[in-house]
């Protein structure tokens, strides 16, 4: 059975996530070191981890399957799933492959070392619809993929 995993921290698509997730009846673990609401249903599971740098991911990273979806703006953890079998989305509907993680490690580290420089500032632009549609239709996509390789 695919699973999702939320990486819910700064996740602005969890409601998206869950109704996707209604419609096909997964389970869903929202993963998250703070205080986020989750509906109240069997198949959603809050899991708390300790606060720190990548407690959550390696939560996720230890646990997702082959056919599993994690819904992750970090693009370390979008790779280590890969890794191990599973697929990765970002809110935006940007979907993570073999074939694009490495460029996407890379312009990461550049932008991590122009912030570093004070040549970058603030952080990723907020959500518009259209982004949050993306999102919907892409995960839409990633299920349907993962039931078909099953």
């Amino acid at each position: 059975m695919i699973e999702l995993y939320l990486d819910a921290d700064a996740c602005p698509v969890r409601e998206e996530a869950y109704k996707v997730a209604d419609r096909h009846q997964l389970v869903v673990h929202v993963v998250t070191a703070g205080n986020v609401r989750v509906p109240r249903d069997p198949r959603v599971r809050l899991i708390l981890v300790e606060a720190g740098p990548d407690a959550a991911d390696d939560w996720i990273a230890l646990r997702i399957q082959p056919g599993d979806i994690c819904v992750t703006s970090d693009i370390p953890l979008a790779a280590r799933c890969l890794k191990a079998g599973g697929r990765a989305l970002g809110p935006s509907g940007r979907r993570f492959t073999p074939d694009n993680i490495g460029e996407a490690l890379a312009s990461r580290d550049i932008s991590q070392h122009l912030r570093e420089l004070g040549e970058l500032g603030g952080g990723p632009r907020p959500l518009a619809q259209r982004d949050r549609s993306r999102f919907l239709d892409t995960l839409e996509q990633l299920v349907q993929a993962s039931k078909r390789s099953i």
